[in-house]
């Protein structure tokens, strides 16, 4: 058997600090399980693309499992895979580009404003162009027929779940969210079939977010997720996935950005649900009045 080369590492003048991590890599190879290796092979050959991957996207450029490139992160004392790419991001990206983007020191509040404004009408526009209008409008159909629609969400993507949860209460949807994530679990495995549980995440490598979408796919509802990454343990388990993201968001960590994106989406979602759901004016007319209590 031919042995294999490891290409020489992938250097450029965006990526002038990844020979930490990537030495640390080599110096492993023989360490590595075959599978593992292969891991290794491909973020020596572009660790700064690692960045933009989802777990599930490198196992498949790998040939092998998400399960075998959470390993390989472990071997080297990460805790996951989304450390190693916030690892590799660090040493790949200045630090003010990793939080500003196009922002420079020296920018005022009005260029700040701007340039950060301006950034995110791209990435909402950029969801409107690419999201798959079929796979939202088989969600709506699921969602109106629905007995039960339940959310699973953690960290920043639990607001999201929370308010979308609440919206569709005001329209007469039974619906659902939980912030502590057991209860999400216990409630996702007592779904039965005729149910909706919607995933909110956008890695979709989220440990209690993939549980309980697994629980609730054992239960036999329908499983929905809203993601960043068209390729991801999440997807894997979802019946349906809409995927909204932007190339700002595949290395900005928590950003801000991705959020705002799914947000938009999932009022896209709402208005229409509101316009399919029969009882929504009334039910609405119904929240507008208890709500006129809480004002003055």
């Amino acid at each position: 058997m031919t042995e294999t080369t490891i290409p020489e590492l992938a250097t450029s003048p965006q990526a002038p600090g990844t020979l930490h991590t990537a030495e640390r890599v080599r110096a492993r190879l023989t360490d590595f399980s075959p599978a593992e290796r292969r891991v290794a092979e491909a973020v020596l050959r572009d660790p700064f693309g690692i960045i933009h991957l989802s777990v599930s996207e490198l196992a498949a450029i790998a040939c092998t499992s998400p399960a075998t490139v959470i390993r390989f992160c472990v071997s080297l004392g990460l805790r996951g895979f989304q450390e190693l790419k916030i690892t590799l991001a660090s040493e790949s990206i200045p630090s003010a580009r990793r939080v500003l983007g196009d922002i420079v020191p020296g920018d005022g509040v009005a260029e700040i404003t701007l340039k950060v404004l301006d950034g995110t009408a791209r990435a909402v526009g950029q969801a409107a162009q690419t999201l798959d209008l079929s796979v939202l409008e088989a969600i709506a159909v699921q969602v109106v027929g629905a007995r039960r629609v339940l959310f699973g969400a953690v960290g920043t993507s639990a607001p999201l779940a929370l308010d979308t949860a609440y919206r569709l209460t005001q329209i007469g949807i039974d619906a659902s969210f939980a912030l502590d994530v057991h209860t999400q679990h216990v409630s996702a495995r007592m779904l039965r079939p005729g149910d909706v549980f919607f995933a909110i995440s956008h890695t979709g490598s989220t440990f209690e977010t993939l549980a309980t979408a697994r629980a609730a796919k054992l239960s036999g509802a329908t499983t929905v997720a809203l993601t960043s990454f068209s390729h991801s343990p999440l997807t894997d388990v979802a019946d349906f996935s809409l995927i909204a993201g932007s190339a700002e968001t595949a290395y900005r960590v928590e950003s801000m950005t991705s959020r705002i994106v799914h947000f938009a989406v999932l009022d896209a979602l709402f208005v229409t649900l509101a316009l399919r759901t029969s009882t929504s004016s009334a039910h609405l007319a119904m929240t507008e009045d208890v709500l006129i209590e809480h004002r003055i």
